[in-house]
């Protein structure tokens, strides 16, 4: 199940970068993620009420509130420096490059989260690599 909304991830991300190169067009980048994250915050608070998660609020720790709250941050760059690129590159050159994020995320859990670094993994990271310099080269 995890592989079919990794998948749905996939596509609507893909959504988000045609989407965003079309509506950023005249528009501030910055403006543009200001609208965009205030229509996650609604799309995220709409589902976390209608599965009526909201009452597990109280129970987040201190730990989990500090790594949430740094991950928001994070998301907050990534996405205004995404749309900033998106806005003065070609999609087709800027989204290679944001997913190079792939090869960041396995090196950051290999050294943060101590997960395994397999041949296949770093072939694939090799390979996202070098697909990246082709596609913007």
């Amino acid at each position: 199940m995890w592989f079919l909304f990794a998948l749905l991830s996939a596509v609507f991300a893909a959504l988000t970068s045609i989407l965003a190169k079309i509506g950023i067009e005249g528009v501030n980048s910055n403006l543009a993620t200001a609208v965009r994250a205030v229509v996650v915050l609604v799309m995220a608070w709409g589902m976390a009420f209608l599965t009526q998660a909201q009452g597990g609020l109280g129970e987040i720790s201190r730990k989990s509130w500090v790594f949430l709250i740094l991950s928001g941050l994070a998301t907050g760059a990534s996405w205004l420096c995404y749309y900033h690129a998106l806005q003065i590159g070609e999609a087709s050159k800027v989204v290679p490059v944001d997913k190079l994020s792939v090869v960041i995320t396995l090196v950051l859990a290999f050294v943060f989260l101590h997960e395994r670094f397999t041949a296949k993994s770093l072939l694939g990271c090799g390979l996202i690599g070098a697909g990246t310099l082709l596609m913007v080269l």
